[in-house]
């Protein structure tokens, strides 16, 4: 389309919207007449609804946007009397009374913008327009200009609930796949509840096979997927729980415990929850006792997969049977000498992969993490120093950074 233009304007027109004489001009002439360098868009509404202005903040790195309301600057009083005023007072009126908004939702809009500004964008074109216009405006640094005139919309009969259910049905469905294309996995709405749009309890997780340490969105120049996060603590707080009520001697261990540390939190962009236990309490966890003495993986009934780990002496605990994000459980025992140490069958020769003295852990002491007191070596920086180096703590480092160099 974009070799088809050539006009220096262009308007998004939705179905349905009735032509008012005079009032594409004074939305070009508005356009025009702004001086503010970030207002790319004129828009009007369609309709005797008016379309909710937002604000919008796009976090790629976190897969995340933001809607807020918008503040109004006008009171949005529709005026039909600008055929009796001047081109330039009218300009001067739609540009005070107008509101500037991040992004429009709820009610059909026409949209009109420049159009090398329009071919600019990625996805020009995308439906649903006004939600995929408003996202990228949003990633540039642009704002829409609503106002207060408004199109009529053309009388039709009124749809029958089948109908209203295919017609929302086919929008939802492009918003969806608007923002899997976008690369957006959770949507914070203006009155702070959350829509989700990635992994879940039934589906795979957002990445693939790890590798080098590395995951594949860290490539990407991401973190961790926010629904990947949130299955992550599931699964996390479920485990510290059923090794709480069991008995297990256990704690944080790695990056799960500099995570809780620093932020009380998982860390941004770590792919799994490290936890380390004693290997002689392992009888005490029904699950996984069970997985010890039959090999095999166990459902508990929470839909949660325990299971034994293919790469070593260790159990690993997965969110679903679909979806395996998990918590790793490292099995420690005591090697006795002058100062007892802690020791484990399996070295997988990552850098927190190293023996440390029992009296790190003993007593136990807690942390904030993912939402609950977890348990944590009683010296947590002398514990993360001795694992990761002096000022690992302050100094947060991927885990690999050789390969994302690369």
């Amino acid at each position: 389309p974009e070799l088809a233009v050539r006009t220096r304007h262009v308007a998004l027109v939705p179905d349905g919207a009735r032509a008012v004489p005079g009032l594409l001009r004074r939305m070009r002439d508005v356009l025009e007449a702004t001086s503010d360098a970030t207002t790319k868009v004129v828009a009007a509404a369609v309709g005797r609804r008016r379309p909710r202005c937002l604000t919008l903040e796009g976090d790629i790195k976190a897969w995340t946007v933001r809607d807020g309301h918008a503040d109004h600057r006008s009171d949005q009083q529709s005026d039909q009397r600008g055929d009796q005023r001047d081109d330039q007072q009218d300009d001067q009126r739609d540009v005070r009374h107008g509101d500037l908004c991040g992004a429009l939702d709820g009610a059909p809009a026409v949209l009109l913008l420049r159009t090398r500004d329009l071919f600019s964008l990625p996805f020009p074109l995308t439906r649903p327009v006004v939600t995929s216009l408003s996202l990228q405006a949003a990633a540039r640094g642009w704002r829409l200009l609503l106002l207060p005139a408004a199109f009529p919309l053309a009388p039709r009969p009124p749809p029958s609930p089948h109908a209203q259910w295919r017609s929302q049905s086919s929008l939802d469905a492009q918003r969806r796949a608007l923002l899997e294309r976008f690369g957006v996995k959770l949507e914070v709405l203006p009155d702070g509840s959350r829509r989700w749009h990635g992994c879940a309890k039934e589906t795979p997780r957002c990445f693939g096979t790890v590798r080098w340490q590395t995951p594949e969105y860290l490539l990407a120049g991401r973190w961790t997927p926010p629904c990947c996060l949130r299955a992550l603590r599931a699964t996390a707080r479920h485990v510290l729980a059923q090794l709480e009520a069991a008995g297990v001697r256990h704690w944080l261990e790695g990056g799960s415990l500099l995570g809780a540390v620093r932020l009380g939190d998982i860390i941004p962009w770590d792919y799994d929850v490290d936890v380390g236990l004693y290997r002689d309490d392992v009888p005490k966890c029904r699950w996984l006792a069970a997985v010890a003495a039959t090999g095999r993986p166990v459902e508990d009934p929470q839909g949660f997969l325990w299971e034994k780990a293919a790469e070593g002496e260790f159990f690993r605990v997965h969110f679903s049977r679909a979806n395996r994000l998990h918590v790793d459980l490292w099995p420690f025992y005591v090697r006795p000498g002058a100062v007892p140490v802690m020791t484990k069958d399996t070295w997988l020769g990552h850098r927190q992969d190293v023996e440390f003295p029992e009296s790190f852990l003993v007593p136990l002491g807690t942390v904030a993490f993912a939402g609950v007191a977890a348990k944590a070596p009683n010296d947590p920086r002398g514990f993360l120093e001795l694992k990761f180096g002096p000022g690992a703590i302050e100094s947060p480092e991927y885990p690999n950074p050789a390969v994302r160099r690369l």
